[in-house]
């Protein structure tokens, strides 16, 4: 399988980005993992929200030249699916059974994700009701994808 994680927004702390390639090397025991980073337009917090609605599109247009045709594509929303660790594994075992071997993750920037992205998605999954900064919900993603593999390989996962 190979993964692509494609995040609005840089990684700028060296201790998270640290952690989100130790998981990334982790991950590589298992699966093909690329992280795209694309910039995040900067904006003030006093901007309209139609105008937020347009930087959204405007990053939501760049997410989606990059995403592929025969991509099985997951963005992370807050109004999505909340899954178990055991359910999660569970999806991604039944993608690799049924053949999808290209999957994509989509992490929006700090407004979110546009709707054309979310409509191009073959799921929506939250990883907490609660609202995570997106370079820590990358962090969470890829630990994550990682004990999924170790729960579908039966491999003991150290807490």
């Amino acid at each position: 399988m190979k993964i692509v994680v494609l995040a609005v927004g840089m990684v700028k702390e060296r201790s998270l980005a640290a952690l989100i390639s130790e998981y990334k090397k982790r991950l590589s025991r298992y699966s093909s993992v690329s992280i795209r980073e694309l910039r995040e337009i900067p904006y003030r917090e006093s901007l309209s929200e139609s105008q937020k609605e347009q930087i959204k599109q405007q990053e939501g247009e760049r997410i989606l030249r990059l995403l592929r045709e025969n991509w099985h594509v997951v963005a992370l929303d807050l109004g999505g699916s909340e899954l178990t660790s055991l359910e999660f594994a569970d999806y991604i075992r039944e993608l690799t059974v049924s053949g999808k071997s290209n999957l994509a993750f989509v992490i929006g920037g700090s407004l979110g994700l546009s709707q054309e992205v979310l409509n191009r998605s073959d799921f929506r999954l939250s990883l907490s009701k609660m609202t995570l900064p997106h370079q820590i919900a990358r962090l969470v993603l890829l630990e994550q994808l990682y004990r999924s593999f170790k729960i579908i390989r039966g491999e003991t996962y150290h807490k």
